[in-house]
C-alpha cells in the first residue's frame, strides 16, 4: 500500500519540489500551508508521516507538534533554524528527525524510509513492471521465476527502485550500496549496472545518465 505523507510548507514552490520527488518514488502526499490547514488535515485524514516546516503561518510547526502528538504520526522538521537549540527543542517535542534547509531530495527520501521503518511502516516487497522484491527474504523474482543477484546488484537493484525516476550519481551508488569506506574506482558501479540490465532484461529502463550515472525510469 502506498504511504501517504503530509507535506506542511508554507513555501509553495519548496512544497512542490518536495511533492515532485516524493510522487516520483509513489508516495501519495497532501500540501498544506499553514498550521491550522495541517492540524485540520491531521483530524480529517490518516498519514503514515509528516513534514513539518517549523516557521509558518497561523500555527508554526512547534506549537503544531505539541497539538498533534495525540496522533502518533512520526514527524520530520524541515526548517532553516538550524540552532542546537532548535533541534533539541524540535526532537524533545518528539519529533523524529530534523532536517536544515537547503537539502538534497535524495536525503530527504533516505531520512523518511528511516523514520518509516523505525515504525514497522516501511515496504517490504518492490514490484517493478515484472519484477517483484521480497525485502525481507531478499528474494528477486521475474515473472514468477527466481532470479540470482550478487549480494551488490541486489543492493544495486533496490536502491535504483526505491530511487526510481531519480538520477543517482555514481558516488551516491558506491555510498549506498558499497558503504563510505569503500576506496575504489567508480567504475565498479558500471560493472554492475551492466549485470543487473542484463540479469532483469532492464537494458531500456535503466537510463545512463551522461557524466553522472543512472536513472530507472518506467
Amino acid at each position: 500500500m502506498q504511504k501517504k505523507i503530509l507535506i506542511v510548507e508554507d513555501d509553495i514552490h519548496i512544497s512542490k519540489i518536495i511533492k515532485m520527488n516524493l510522487n516520483l518514488v509513489n508516495y501519495v502526499t497532501t500540501e498544506v500551508y499553514d498550521g491550522l490547514a495541517a492540524l485540520e488535515a491531521v483530524k480529517q485524514e490518516k498519514f503514515d508521516l509528516i513534514l513539518l516546516d517549523v516557521m509558518i503561518p497561523l500555527l508554526d510547526g512547534f506549537a503544531l507538534m505539541e497539538k498533534i502528538q495525540p496522533y502518533r504520526i512520526p514527524v520530520i522538521f524541515l526548517t532553516a533554524k538550524n540552532s542546537v537549540y532548535d533541534k533539541v527543542g524540535g526532537l524533545n517535542l518528539g519529533a523524529d528527525d530534523y532536517m536544515v534547509k537547503p537539502f538534497e531530495g535524495i536525503e530527504l527520501l533516505a531520512r523518511i524510509e528511516t523514520v518509516l521503518r523505525r515504525y514497522g511502516k516501511e515496504e517490504h516487497m518492490i514490484k517493478f513492471r515484472n519484477i517483484q522484491i521480497d525485502l525481507d527474504k531478499r528474494e528477486v523474482t521475474q515473472q514468477g521465476e527466481p532470479v540470482e543477484l550478487t549480494p551488490k546488484e541486489y543492493e544495486l537493484i533496490v536502491v535504483l527502485l526505491k530511487n526510481k525516476n531519480i538520477a543517482l550519481s555514481r558516488e551516491q551508488f558506491i555510498d549506498k550500496v558499497w558503504g563510505g569506506d569503500y576506496y575504489g574506482e567508480t567504475r565498479t558501479v558500471d560493472m554492475h549496472i551492466k549485470s543487473v540490465r542484463k540479469k532483469l532484461q532492464l537494458q531500456d529502463h535503466i537510463k545512463t545518465i551522461y557524466k553522472i550515472g543512472y536513472r530507472l525510469e518506467d
